[in-house]
Formats: structure tokens, C-alpha cells, sequence
């Protein structure tokens, strides 16, 4: 089959795998990565690898260096505090779009803060970041908006999450595992103001955690 073989869920899965390594610093601003060595290291030909970094770099988490590869993006705090602000208003409006949840709904996301706590019991940094990450896509998804859910979803996917796994991250993480459970039982009692509320303090709490590592790293 060739390179089309990973059109589909392993080239996705790689994709998700280099994107959740930038935006939670594993792989720090300033290095270099390169078609030949991620082909070599994934086992994968050249071609989807290409293609990987240059989607990487069109939302602005790489930049192409000629002759050398492509540089991670060094973040900045004014890009992430207009990040914060515009994730924690349209999630927010997401909710208000909620017409009504179902008891089967309900019962998806419970199984999914679930998946969420136990990364986090675990200390699986990422990990907590894939099922955060699927229980929030979940989540807005119920606004049955799809350019709302692409926006959200893009503004997330391209934060940078530096910080993460330091000690207030950690505490953070710990801290957001009821936050999941509580969004959804006020869906649930058909109080969207209170979710509402709450779904920004979930997000803009994560706001200082963020800006001071990268402060720490400028």
C-alpha cells in the first residue's frame, strides 16, 4: 500500500503524537526537526512525514528553516493570554448552544472525566492531555455547531501547555478532575448559567500555570 497507508489513523496518530510533544514542551522552542529523522524514528517514509510538519507549521507551531528543517515556535505570553481569552468565551458560548443533553450523553462524558482522573492519578501527563482532550471535543460537540467546534478545537489543540507536568500543573490537574464531573451535572439539571461559569474558571484557571513557564523559559 505504500505511503497512502498512513492517510488515515496512523498518520493521524503521529500527527497527535509530535503536536501534543510541542505544545506541552517535550520538544522545546528553538529545535529543529527534520523529514530523515522522524521517518527513521517512526519507521514511516518520507512523504507523510512532510506533510505532518507542514500541517504543524500552517497552525503556527512550526516554522520551515531552509536548508535545516523546521524550528518549534517559540510561544509568547501575549499570544497566550489571547488564546485563554478566546478558548474560555466561545467554549462558554458552546455551552449556552446545549440544547438539551441526554442521560446517554451524560453518561459518555462521566465515562470520559473518568478516563481523565485516572491519568491523573496515574501522573500520565499525556495521557490527561488525550482524554481532556476527548471529553472537551465531546463536549462542544453537543452544541451541533461544526465551525464553532473547529475553531475551539484548533484554539486548543494549539496552545502551548508548558507547565503542564510542573508542580502547579500537576495541583491543576488534580483540581480540574471534579470541574469535569460538575459540567456535567449542571448540563444534566439544565443550568447552563452555572456550567457556563464554571467552564470558563475551568479554562482560565490553567492561564497562570502556562504564562509563568514561559516566562521561566524566555
Amino acid at each position: 500500500m505504500g505511503e497512502s497507508a498512513l492517510d488515515a489513523s496512523p498518520r493521524s496518530s503521529l500527527l497527535e503524537e509530535l503536536r501534543m510533544k510541542i505544545v506541552s514542551g517535550q520538544i522545546g522552542p528553538g529545535e529543529i526537526l527534520t523529514v530523515p529523522t522522524l521517518a527513521k524514528a517512526w519507521g514511516v517514509s518520507t512523504t507523510p512525514v512532510r506533510e505532518i510538519l507542514l500541517e504543524l507549521a500552517g497552525v503556527g507551531l512550526l516554522e520551515a528553516r531552509r536548508n535545516r528543517g523546521f524550528q518549534v515556535k517559540r510561544p509568547t505570553v501575549t499570544d497566550m493570554k489571547e488564546l485563554f481569552a478566546l478558548r474560555a468565551q466561545l467554549e462558554a458560548y458552546a455551552l449556552s448552544c446545549i440544547a438539551s443533553v441526554t442521560p446517554e450523553e451524560c453518561a459518555a462524558l462521566r465515562l470520559q472525566a473518568r478516563a481523565i482522573e485516572e491519568a491523573v492519578n496515574r501522573r500520565n501527563t499525556l495521557k490527561y492531555l488525550e482524554t481532556d482532550r476527548v471529553y472537551h471535543l465531546h463536549l462542544v460537540g453537543l452544541a451541533r455547531n461544526r465551525r464553532l467546534l473547529d475553531m475551539i478545537m484548533n484554539l486548543r489543540d494549539n496552545m502551548r501547555l508548558y507547565g503542564i507536568d510542573s508542580d502547579a500543573g500537576l495541583r491543576r490537574q488534580q483540581i480540574s478532575v471534579p470541574e469535569h464531573y460538575r459540567i456535567v451535572d449542571l448540563l444534566e439539571a439544565n443550568d447552563t448559567a452555572q456550567a457556563i461559569e464554571l467552564m470558563k474558571r475551568h479554562i482560565l484557571d490553567w492561564e497562570p500555570v502556562f504564562v509563568d513557564a514561559i516566562v521561566d523559559i524566555d
